[in-house]
């Protein structure tokens, strides 16, 4: 069985090709360039690399959020097209559950992606049981919550650095970062996770048209114009009250 893996979700963009077992060639960028430009010449490196054409594909797995709006949007655009083309399903993954499984064993693992104004996306797993779902929320929020299970976790993601100094303050000992390699996305991961949910019955692959972005909220954009027309609104009602 041949996966390719697609990550696009944070920072480092990648791809790999995972085949029975093994991760053939993997291909990550973690520098400058927009994941427009480097996604779909590490998609041909991978290949090319592995001695596979893309013909020979089984599944695509994708981590299909939550992260960057426009990281999502050109991974899924990318996955789908490489679907539709070669009428392959593809394996939508949590991000946070992928950061979590690459990260290695662990009693407690705590995946952790910017999300800007003072929140970051996380989730909490302890092996195979999931302690809090995946939700968009405060350092300070998480770590009370930690702190009430009294579990030391391992921090992964891109916001395990940006919080560092935080989450010392918070929680003492009872964290720890995860190593470089074991920190950020990997399509690696993702391909890897997706034959291992595959064999235990515990995924299945969709078209490129069923696929959907978990942004858990909504995109930056979004919330702005929402902001501008409340703000808008607001004299209106208070002209017509007379306030």
């Amino acid at each position: 069985m041949l996966i390719l893996g697609i990550e696009a979700a944070a920072k480092v963009a990648g791809t790999a090709l995972y085949e029975d077992g093994r991760i053939l060639a993997e291909q990550m960028v973690n520098g400058a360039l927009t994941h427009s430009e480097t996604l779909m010449p590490m998609v041909d490196a991978v290949f090319k690399a592995a001695g596979r054409r893309p013909e020979q594909l089984d599944y695509i797995a994708l981590t299909s959020g939550p992260g960057s709006f426009t990281g999502l949007r050109i991974g899924a655009a990318t996955a789908k097209g490489l679907a539709l083309g070669l009428r392959i399903p593809i394996i939508p993954l949590s991000t946070l559950e992928v950061l979590a499984y690459g990260a290695g064993s662990e009693e407690c693992h705590v995946p952790i992606m910017d999300a800007r104004r003072g929140q970051v996306y996380s989730a909490v797993y302890a092996g195979e049981q999931v302690l809090m779902e995946p939700q968009a929320i405060s350092i300070q929020e998480l770590a009370e919550k930690l702190q009430a299970w009294g579990r030391t976790c391992m921090f992964m993601g891109d916001a395990a650095d940006l919080y560092r100094e935080q989450l010392s303050a918070l929680l003492g000992d009872k964290y720890r970062i995860a190593p470089p390699h074991q920190k950020d996305l990997r399509a690696a991961a993702a391909a890897a996770l997706a034959a291992d949910k595959l064999a235990r019955g515990l995924a299945r692959g969709i078209s490129g048209s069923e696929l959907t972005i978990e942004y858990l909220r909504k995109p930056q954009a979004e919330r702005e114009r929402e902001e501008r027309l409340l703000a808008e609104a607001l004299p209106q009602a208070q002209r017509g009250t007379g306030v």
